[in-house]
């Protein structure tokens, strides 16, 4: 408490001196300005008296007006200077207190964690003892409680041990299979520099996917691959497959639709713009049981159609437009369009969008992602819902960084799970077991307290291979997605000339390779719009047609495109003779 009451007095204490420096430098403002026009008048009367008699008195007027305006530009200089030494000094202090308080508050955390932990354990020695046992059912006395979801509130959630909760999801277990030994290292990043402010500074305002940009900005994947990336975690889809509650399985898809930024933290390197009709496959039937094929379906705006089949009960598919904008300080890339997921038992059908990704720090400095925004995901079969908030970083905020909270709701919007976690690390789940009206909250509004069971682990981050730093920062699935594949398509993104050169570390050749197909893709772009001039069609984008994609109107109606079947019928007899030559 003493600490706390000098530390309040010493940073009252400053304010004083800086508010005392800033009415000097308003003085010496009103001075300069006072001093200032009173040598601009005897300037204009000497001007008036040039070859008289009086000009002697004028220059020595003059003079000594000039002297009091050095002087009190001096004085202005050395206020200037006080008040910036004294804001630095304190500076200094005051972000020492802050990483202080910071360390703090994580010890404190780590500290109720272990006394959580030990509460649990030895809660769980009660109930094993057979003579005291009465039963499984919490008291409210032992539940948790969560705020409601509109104020934004902070929950502390820790991770249920042992038998304490409710055994209220799908079995997770994963099985061990064997698998096809992959790579698991590329080479290591060339350790070149590029100043991005220098190319960046022109591009304000402007669509990104129109910039030609040298692969020193880039990583060595396509975008088609960074969209395969989502599937990372897919056994989530696969135990939500296996769930009866679609409720619980509402809260396996968000945790889903959340893993899929986990690799993105430390990836602040842009993908390759896929050339059109570029393409890209992921076969892992053996290993995971889905099979993945993605095409760029347009050139600009730059649009990627995706389609996965998986074993284990789900068929996914997206139509993703990418909106990319540098604002000058950062640069934003926000995904148009939505993503569809169909379990093959129960029918259920979810859809869902994807948030804002920011880059900040474009100018100067280190270079950082942050994703901001709400996913709004909807089971259109029973109308179940989930709203996930992704709040946005703030240096100033007590909360978590990159903190993700969400309420599962039915079709009557009564709440049935709290979610929470960040998008770089796991997501949890609560079962809510009652709520009541509490306090008010901010603006009036009054909050809904959910009392909860203890959180239940429902996704965490797979961690970095070893050396990830010198690769890119890629996860494990992420060194496989461009690792050399017999049999694929000619389109197909591991035959991209250009990437190939970058991942070897190739980076001049890689930009000369980068600069030849942007220029054939060019030509071939003004070649397919004379046609259309010429013959008077109207097909889609200057008269080319995906190949393995057609525009058509789902179920949900949404206008996109969907696989329409062959590619996997033509792997499978090696006829690619439907392929354009785009590299």
């Amino acid at each position: 408490t003493n600490t706390h009451s000098e530390d309040r007095t010493l940073t009252q204490g400053v304010l004083k001196t800086l508010a005392s420096k800033l009415d000097d430098l308003s003085t010496c403002n009103e001075l300069i300005g006072k001093h200032g026009a009173a040598l601009q008048r005897s300037l204009s009367e000497l001007e008036d008296l040039r070859g008289s008699t009086d000009s002697t008195d004028k220059v020595k007027a003059v003079n000594e007006r000039a002297t009091l305006f050095r002087i009190t530009s001096n004085a202005m200089i050395n206020a200037c200077r006080d008040f910036v030494d004294v804001a630095e000094s304190h500076s200094r202090r005051w972000q020492k207190a802050l990483q202080h308080e910071r360390e703090q508050r994580h010890h404190l955390e780590e500290t109720i964690e272990q006394l959580a932990k030990q509460h649990n354990s030895l809660e769980r020695a009660w109930r094993e003892n057979p003579t005291s046992y009465t039963g499984e059912t919490l008291s409210n006395d032992e539940a948790e409680f969560f705020d409601a979801m509109e104020d934004s509130p902070a929950f502390i959630t820790v991770t249920a041990t042992g038998n304490i909760a409710h055994n209220y999801f799908c079995e997770c277990a994963n099985h061990m299979q064997l698998r096809r030994t992959r790579r698991s290292r590329i080479p290591d990043k060339p350790n070149y520099s590029l100043n991005l402010w220098s190319i960046m500074k022109n591009c304000i305002g402007k669509d990104l996917s129109k910039i030609p940009m040298p692969v020193n900005f880039n990583e060595p994947l396509s975008m088609l691959q960074r969209l395969t990336e989502d599937l990372e975690y897919s056994e989530l889809l696969d135990r939500a497959a296996r769930c009866d509650s679609s409720l619980e399985q509402m809260c396996l898809v968000a945790a889903f639709s959340v893993s899929s930024y986990s690799t993105t933290v430390h990836r602040t390197a842009k993908p390759f713009n896929p050339l059109l009709g570029e393409t890209y496959e992921l076969d892992r039937l053996d290993e995971y049981g889905y099979r993945s094929i993605c095409e760029q379906v347009s050139h600009h705006p730059p649009a990627a159609a995706h389609h996965v089949t998986s074993q284990r009960g789900w068929t996914l598919w997206q139509h993703i437009t990418i909106d990319s904008k540098f604002r000058g300080k950062y640069i934003s890339v926000v995904p148009l369009g939505n993503i569809h997921l169909q379990f093959h038992s129960s029918g259920n059908h979810y859809v869902w969008s994807k948030v804002t990704s920011t880059v900040h720090n474009i100018i100067v400095g280190k270079l950082w992602i942050d994703q901001s925004g709400d996913i709004d995901i909807v089971n259109t079969t029973t109308k179940d819902t989930c709203r996930l908030k992704f709040s946005p970083y703030s240096y100033f905020s007590r909360e978590v960084p990159r903190k993700v909270t969400g309420v599962v709701e039915d079709r009557e919007g009564t709440a049935h799970y709290i979610l929470s976690g960040t998008w770089d690390d796991k997501m949890e789940s609560a079962k809510i077991v009652d709520s009541s009206q509490g306090c008010g909250g901010s603006e009036g509004k009054q909050k809904t307290v959910y009392q909860t069971l203890p959180p239940k682990l429902l996704w965490k981050k797979y961690p970095l291979p070893e050396n990830a730093e010198n690769m890119h920062f890629f996860s494990s699935l992420a060194l496989t997605l461009n690792e050399p594949e017999e049999g694929v398509a000619p389109t197909d993104s591991r035959l991209r000339p250009d990437q190939r050169l970058m991942e070897a570390g190739l980076w001049d050749e890689a930009n000369s390779q980068k600069q030849r197909l942007e220029e054939r893709q060019r030509l071939e772009r003004k070649r397919r719009a004379q046609h259309r001039s010429s013959s008077c069609s109207e097909l889609y984008f200057a008269g080319y047609q995906p190949l393995w994609f057609e525009k058509r109107t789902d179920e949900t109606g949404d206008n996109i495109f969907i696989y329409k079947g062959g590619y996997w019928e033509a792997k499978e007899r090696q006829d690619w003779s439907q392929c354009p030559q785009i590299f």
